[in-house]
């Protein structure tokens, strides 16, 4: 079915408990997203959910706070144990996404005396065994780590009764497919499954097959990427002119996320933009993780106003107010397009993808917007045309509104 508007629905509506949709009001959550009005009540009532949307539709709260309160409700009457298994498990595709859905779904927990815990690679394991030796109800993290954890007896997953798969495509592009599917068939038998993902390939279809149930399924209505909330834009440039044209793009208010093909074109984007007095930083996987958190974190407080990021580094970000994404390399295949572009127009807020190519690339790219479904006009542009004047001031603009 589809997750048309909603109108005068509350969270308390859909079943959730008083402290929880208190919570949801402080996090800026005030009345249900169509997703989240959705889902939220087949998922209370156990059953399993497939819902295709795509990243900033609000489908965190979606899963997050039902699975809070379900957890809660299963463990009615019972003393909580030091050293209990966990309840419910989340799987995300990249430690940042991990961290932003528990950054999500942490004080939704806490609000009901409930503990999380963050469960990935790339740094030391200790504080994470600690965590789970002490007892936590509700763990999100990556396949790898994850299996390592379990394979090591530390963690114990035949206790979840509740397990999301979020971004399950991304998941499988990674190659996380079978430790994926070793890590579910883990869970508690009968358990409930949740998944999440922009689109449903052949990869995504076979854990549908295995692991869902007779699941409610949605397709979130104007979540698309061909809503009203993205204005996409092809420049049609000469490549002599390229370097002065992305300056003059990111040379404004607002936050603005670039993509380029290469690590090393990335760094000479960031290097470039600071030369010009624009404050930018790169992304990308050469950085460590905490360089990259820290990274990502100037962005989100505003210390910092362009990110200049690869495609492996841009699954992590995940901030609410990018009102423009310039990609200074075209991606390659219509599914980079659709990911690049969801780092905006995120939370119904309204963006702008603009997409820089030379002549010769021009029906390379007319053939990958029409697979993507995206209607975007080709505009001849040079240094200093009204185009590159347009996009930089209306985007002062919206920022203004």
């Amino acid at each position: 079915m589809q997750a048309g508007e909603v109108a005068n629905v509350t969270f308390g509506d859909l079943g959730l408990g008083e402290n929880i949709v208190r919570t949801l009001a402080e996090l800026g959550a005030a009345t249900p997203f169509p997703i989240q009005a959705a889902t939220i009540p087949p998922i209370l009532e156990g059953k399993d959910v497939l819902a295709r949307g795509r990243t900033g539709s609000g489908k965190t709260i979606a899963f997050g706070a039902p699975l809070v309160e379900s957890v809660l409700q299963s463990q009615a009457g019972q003393r909580r144990e030091f050293a209990r298994a966990p309840k419910a498990l989340i799987l995300a595709p990249t430690r940042e996404l991990a961290l932003q859905i528990d950054r999500t779904i942490q004080p939704i927990a806490r609000s009901v005396g409930l503990f999380t815990t963050q469960i990935y690679g790339g740094v030391p394991q200790g504080r994470q065994v600690g965590a789970l030796r002490k007892g936590v109800d509700i763990i999100i993290g990556t396949p790898g780590r994850i299996e390592d954890l379990v394979k090591q007896g530390k963690l114990d997953l035949s206790q979840i009764r509740i397990a999301v798969l979020d971004e399950a495509d991304h998941m499988c592009e990674l190659g996380f497919l079978e430790p994926v599917q070793r890590i579910l068939r883990l869970t508690a038998e009968g358990s409930q499954k949740l998944l999440f993902s922009a689109t449903l390939d052949r990869e995504v279809a076979a854990l549908v097959d295995e692991f869902l149930v007779d699941p409610s399924v949605y397709e979130v209505a104007g979540e698309d990427q061909d809503s009203g909330t993205i204005d996409h834009r092809v420049l049609v440039i000469e490549h002599r002119d390229k370097a002065e044209i992305l300056t003059s793009l990111v040379d404004r208010d607002g936050k603005t996320l670039v993509f380029a093909r290469t690590r090393a074109y990335a760094e000479m984007l960031a290097e470039q933009f600071d030369d010009a007095g624009i404050s930018a930083l790169a992304l990308h996987g050469d950085l460590n993780q905490a360089k990259r958190t820290r990274n990502l974190e100037k962005m989100t407080s505003g210390r910092v106003h362009v990110l200049v990021a690869t495609d492996v580094a841009a699954r992590g970000i995940h901030v609410d107010d990018i009102d423009l994404v310039v990609q200074a390399d075209a991606p390659d295949e219509y599914k980079t397009y659709l990911h690049r572009s969801g780092r905006t127009g995120r939370a119904g807020r309204s963006g702008t993808v603009v997409t820089l190519i030379t002549r010769q690339r021009r029906r390379r790219m007319t053939e990958l917007l029409d697979r993507a479904e995206i209607d975007a006009p080709f505009e001849d542009a040079a240094p200093g045309d009204d185009v590159i004047e347009e996009l930089t001031g209306r985007q002062l603009a919206n920022v203004d509104a």
